[in-house]
């Protein structure tokens, strides 16, 4: 369920006037469209606003010159925003007069907004600068939006009074329900956003925001229709606890079973079962078997203790090539392949030519059951997948580069199952405890890789368990995947 579609289609619904039934016993929006002009014109006679000055908010063919966006009913008016309220932008005291800013009155950038109510504003200017610069409050209540970049559109109602930056626009005084006029401009987002024009940085004005229309309800509607978009929004956030919830168990649960796998505790041991040791003997007469770890002692029926790197017939890191300027059919799998909701995508790979590849030794090319580490850079060594022949796609094959380690176990060694002793929660541990170089450069080298301590059960245990843990997350992925559809 896609919560944040629907809670635009809500919204959608309300501002068409399809979320609630209409009242013929409302007054209708004309009425109180025409009780809000007098109460404008009462203000601008007592001198307490000043009368626009591109038209006077009587004439009401201003107001009448333009075509619907979608219809409405008839008890409903199309108005601009600039008629339902009083606006006005923000400003930035001199930064270079350090007396404006210190202890005094809240003033808001637009990273302050946060689409809700507004009860705390970390930054304050002084008395000063309200009364020598352009800086206005805005009274507790005001609704703010914002104008300006990435945040265009950006909301907040103030709990407080507070003054903004020129970035933020604010409806200090309305005539309307107030949350009506909040999820309008909320649901209206989109197109404020395409309304933005400039140069590095788009923005909107506060011009445009006034001459914005809007459909304006009968008073008593728009209570209703508030009402009944926050008892939707309440159902739909507690959908999305759910689903947070439900994903963050689907995560433990998965790391459970790793646990319980690598502990030789997922599948029944089988006595009939050929001990690992001797596989191993068998499979790799230089293999060390460990038997002066604490870990032997817990072993499970038929397992061993060995090094990663006895049981791989390949163990390195790909090559830097010299990749060629246009695409062709060899492709180098790099770090960006390796993505990080576990799959393996070759769309941004890089390529090789003809000539660049014929030097490149065979064992380089990555086969199915491949396991991949990404060992170089920041915030994803040691991320680890498993590769598989369906990525190939129409290419003939995939070598790696150097930011990318190779672990190739035996024929005879459950690759599925080496996966898992490296993905799982003491795999990536040991991972990210034995990281060399610099803050910005981490370096997961090959040696640590091959040092890596793996409890091995025997062969068809290995595949028992690499099964078993195969069906079980399939289960839980498509729980999950029920979750965002």
């Amino acid at each position: 369920m896609d919560t944040q579609k629907l809670r635009q289609r809500i919204l959608d619904l309300a501002i068409r006037g399809k979320l609630v039934p209409q009242d013929p016993n409302d007054e209708p929006a004309s009425v109180l469209l025409e009780r809000i002009r007098a109460e404008k014109e009462r203000l601008i006679a007592e001198g307490k606003i000043k009368r626009p000055k591109a038209k006077k908010s009587t004439d009401k063919s201003h107001y009448q010159n333009f075509t619907p966006p979608f219809p409405i009913p008839a008890s409903w008016q199309w108005v601009r925003l600039g008629e339902i309220g009083l606006w006005q932008s923000g400003a930035t005291p001199s930064k270079s007069n350090p007396n404006y800013f210190g202890k005094g009155f809240p003033w808001l950038n637009t990273g302050d907004l946060n689409d809700w109510y507004i009860n705390s504003i970390p930054k304050e200017i002084t008395p000063l600068a309200l009364n020598e610069t352009s800086v206005k409050l805005n009274p507790k209540g005001s609704v703010l939006i914002a104008m300006y970049g990435a945040t265009i559109g950006k909301l907040g109602i103030l709990n407080i009074d507070a003054t903004t930056n020129q970035a933020c626009c604010a409806c200090y005084k309305y005539w309307i329900n107030q949350l009506y006029l909040f999820y309008f401009l909320l649901a209206w987002r989109d197109n404020f956003i395409a309304m933005g024009d400039g140069g590095a940085q788009s923005n909107i004005s506060k011009e445009k925001i006034e001459s914005t229309l809007m459909p304006l309800p009968p008073l008593y509607e728009q209570h209703r229709i508030v009402s009944s978009i926050q008892a939707y929004l309440r159902i739909l956030n507690s959908i999305e606890s759910n689903k947070e919830t439900l994903t963050d168990r689907i995560a433990k649960a998965k790391s459970k079973i790793l646990d319980l796998a690598m502990q030789g505790k997922l599948v029944p041991q089988d006595p009939a079962d050929e001990p690992a040791a001797d596989m191993l003997r068998r499979v790799n007469p230089k293999a060390k078997i460990i038997t002066d770890n604490p870990q032997c002692r817990n072993l499970p029926l038929g397992w061993t203790l060995c090094q990663l790197r006895d049981l791989c017939s390949f163990l390195s890191r790909g090559k830097s090539p010299k990749y060629s300027e246009t695409p062709n059919q060899y492709p180098v799998f790099a770090q960006k392949c390796n993505l990080k909701d576990g799959d393996i995508s070759l769309t941004q790979a890089r390529f090789l030519d003809e000539n660049t590849i014929s030097k490149w030794p065979e064992k380089y090319r990555l086969r199915d059951g491949d396991v991949l580490v990404n060992s170089t850079g920041t915030g994803t060594v040691g991320r680890t997948r498993m590769f598989k022949s369906e990525y190939l796609g129409n290419y003939p094959f995939v070598v790696p580069d150097s930011h990318v380690s190779v672990v190739r176990s035996f024929d005879e060694i459950e690759s599925t199952f080496i996966f898992y002793s490296l993905y799982c929660q003491d795999g990536q541990q040991y991972f990210d405890e034995n990281l060399a170089g610099s803050t910005n450069q981490k370096e997961l080298y090959i040696e640590v890789i091959g040092d890596r301590n793996i409890m091995l059960p025997p062969i068809n245990e290995q595949k028992r368990i690499a099964a078993k843990i195969e069906e079980l997350y399939s289960v839980l992925d498509q729980i999950e995947a029920s979750l965002q559809s």
